[in-house]
């Protein structure tokens, strides 16, 4: 008697999948039997990211170049998806930029840019899937935000800003949504062993394992698991919520 996985037949794609987080999740997506669309502003890396998960999935993948804050590059990344799978069921927006400083000292490029990458990507994204999705009556959304967009972080108003629309976003596309039986959702990661990460200092590490009950730092697998709950069949009566994966760092 042959099993099914949880996500077979299903199409994801995640963008910033190249690394981190975004790759955990395209990892774990495809590990329950998801067809998987990497995309990334790093298109090589995007490519053998999906080149590596193919292999140890045997799953169907793809690498593409998407910078999400580009209306266009969205548009096409999701027509590109379409085109090569035949049509998208899972929709996870994760690509997100930080460029961190007082308010005081953040230029207006700096402040841009953040909320372009993550909040307008997310708007990017989604006004291009959507349309299949509701055509099929189906569709999983997650975004990706932060525990920073719950709580506030000095030295962070615009990642915490766009965190917070994030939320805001999400909320509100899963009250348009929720009669055409898609779901839209929300991760907010605390600290997460990342690129992002790795550049504090030990001194701030050790600040933030401290304010956290679980007594450690997040893996990116934290996180992706809990995606992979919410896009699941299990969770189909789960949308417009925030599921805060930080080892209880902000408990709202």
């Amino acid at each position: 008697m042959t099993s099914t996985l949880p996500l077979e037949n299903k199409v994801a794609v995640v963008t910033g999948a190249s690394r981190g987080i975004g790759r955990a999740i395209a990892e774990v997506l495809a590990s329950q039997g998801a067809d998987v669309v990497c995309g990334d502003r790093l298109e090589k890396q995007a490519e053998e990211t999906a080149a590596s998960i193919a292999a140890a999935s045997g799953r169907r993948t793809s690498g593409c170049l998407v910078d999400v804050a580009d209306h266009k590059s969205a548009s096409d990344f999701i027509a590109c998806a379409l085109e090569n799978f035949g049509k998208v069921d899972i929709l996870i927006n994760n690509a997100g930029i930080t460029r961190d400083n007082l308010l005081m000292r953040i230029d207006e490029a700096d402040w841009d840019a953040v909320l372009d990458v993550n909040l307008k990507g997310v708007y990017n994204c989604c006004k291009a899937a959507i349309r299949p999705m509701m055509k099929q009556r189906y569709g999983r959304i997650v975004n990706i935000t932060s525990v920073v967009g719950l709580s506030g972080n000095a030295g962070q108003t615009n990642y915490a800003s766009s965190k917070a629309g994030v939320i805001g976003f999400t909320k509100s596309l899963a009250k348009e949504l929720g009669s055409r039986n898609i779901t839209v959702n929300a991760v907010a990661p605390g600290y997460i062993t990342t690129v992002l990460t790795d550049v504090l200092s030990e001194e701030y590490k050790a600040a933030a394992i401290k304010a956290t009950p679980m007594g450690r730092l997040g893996t990116p697998e934290d996180v992706a698991y809990a995606v992979a709950f919410l896009v699941s069949d299990q969770a189909s009566f789960i949308t417009g919520q925030i599921l805060s994966v930080d080892g209880g760092m902000v408990m709202m």
